[in-house]
């Protein structure tokens, strides 16, 4: 099996969408110093007809697509007034778009269902440091010799977050299978939408679970290697969970996300061996589109997502029932209110110039099963797989992604699949702790 790079061609916006550079500010959430990383992710589409070109319809596509969302072909740089992140608009501009094939069918591989990682690292484009800024959306075409083809993704989150991509993604897919007009026109007014009060104030104390320190990365490595996992999870384990932190907290109901997410929560604390007063987080990225006030027009296609920590003592999170940790990953779910997001927003306001991280020890845990990536459909169908890659994710450099299963996947229906991303010396104690699921030994 090869993956053979071929061309990249900078694609154009196919009519000019302005006739001035110009300066556009991101919204405060956007410049989050914890999304300051690519994304990058595949899709993968079955094509038998081996003599269609999806090069030539993503690239078509995205040109008409550009005249709306021109943006993506700008620049990031920093603002030297403040560091701060802003798009830098250049007329001629355009989006790089590299095409490769591999020497394999898709079926041979499964369809990247739970994928070898070092082709799939091929399959996607990786800019580091300077790149990732001034070119925020590179894409590949990936042409398999059976004639279906993985689309590879790399966007900078100050950009979008996922449900904004996908907002852009569909509205090329719309143009490649021949529709008239837009069905969403997208808004970009960031900083009015989400820029902080004036004057900014912190009513909700978002300080007790973000750090300050100028010198910090929010992600910078520990120097240990770190390795990606997928485990199944199947619905009669879910169900046997769940049931277990019902009866074991006298009658509360939790989530998937809760039950599961505190479930590998506490398997990742065991597995990394902390010490016992250490302050453990679990972090994910909550919809606010709807929770502000006003809410946010359909076609906003930033950062609409806020970052919401749940922290606990390790030694609470091991020791403790463990329907306690689901239950403070529900209550988490109650402070989403108008307020916290502006508060969230003039904290960054505030306090950004002193280096705003979520700290060490942070779990982050997203759920893609019901985002929308997978029905991004140019013409052959929805991608029958969608796979994250990256190793980032609200200030954590162990994330975790709950994922459908590919819909090619034969007996797989069952149930949905978790990719998790831990220190390799780790990875041996959390299967152990992961094969506990299984066996209803939570």
């Amino acid at each position: 099996m090869e993956v053979t790079i071929g061309e990249t061609n900078t694609i154009y916006p196919s009519k000019p969408p302005f006739t001035e550079n110009h300066v556009l500010p991101l919204s405060h959430i956007d410049t989050d110093r914890n999304l300051n990383f690519t994304f990058r992710y595949l899709r993968v589409y079955v094509n038998d007809d081996t003599t269609s070109d999806p090069y030539e319809v993503v690239t078509s596509s995205l040109s008409a697509a550009l005249v709306h969302y021109y943006q993506f072909a700008g620049s990031l740089r920093r603002r030297p007034s403040d560091n701060r992140l802003e798009l830098h608009c250049q007329v001629g501009d355009g989006v790089p778009v590299i095409s490769s094939t591999v020497d394999c069918t898709l079926a041979s591989m499964n369809y990247l269902d739970d994928p070898d990682y070092n082709l799939a690292e091929k399959l996607v484009p990786d800019p580091r440091d300077e790149e990732a800024l001034t070119r925020p959306l590179i894409l590949q075409v990936n042409r398999f010799k059976c004639g279906g083809w993985v689309f590879g993704t790399a966007v900078h989150h100050a950009m979008c977050d996922g449900m904004g991509s996908t907002l852009f993604f569909h509205a090329m897919a719309e143009i490649a299978r021949g529709e008239k007009g837009m069905k969403i026109e997208p808004v970009w007014d960031r900083s009015n939408l989400l820029g902080p009060r004036n004057p900014p104030r912190v009513e909700f104390p978002v300080h007790g679970f973000l750090s300050l320190d100028r010198d910090s990365c929010p992600y910078l490595e520990s120097g240990k290697s770190a390795v990606r996992e997928c485990f199944e999870v199947k619905d009669e384990w879910l169900d046997r969970l769940k049931g277990f932190l019902h009866e074991q907290s006298a009658g509360s109901n939790f989530t998937t996300f809760e039950a599961l997410g505190a479930f590998i929560w506490r398997a990742k604390a065991k597995a990394c061996k902390m010490s016992d007063d250490e302050t453990v987080k679990y972090a994910y990225l909550t919809n606010i589109r709807r929770r502000v006030n006003p809410p946010l027009p359909a076609g906003y296609w930033g950062n609409g997502c806020v970052p919401i920590y749940v922290q606990l003592l390790a030694k609470d999170l091991i020791n403790e029932p463990i329907w306690k940790a689901a239950d403070a990953i529900k209550k988490s779910k109650d402070i989403i209110t108008d307020e916290y997001v502006r508060s969230f927003i003039d904290f960054q306001e505030l306090h950004y110039d002193e280096g705003i991280t979520s700290g060490n020890r942070v779990s982050a845990f997203t759920d893609w099963r019901h985002v929308g990536h997978e029905t991004v459909d140019f013409g052959w169908g929805g991608p029958v797989t969608v796979f994250p890659l990256s190793r980032h994710l609200v200030g954590s450099v162990e994330p975790c992604f709950f994922l459908p299963y590919s819909s090619k996947t034969q007996g797989k229906k069952d149930g949905f699949k978790v990719l998790v991303c831990l220190q390799h010396e780790a990875m041996p104690v959390f299967i152990e702790e992961m094969e506990k699921l299984e066996h209803g030994l939570a």
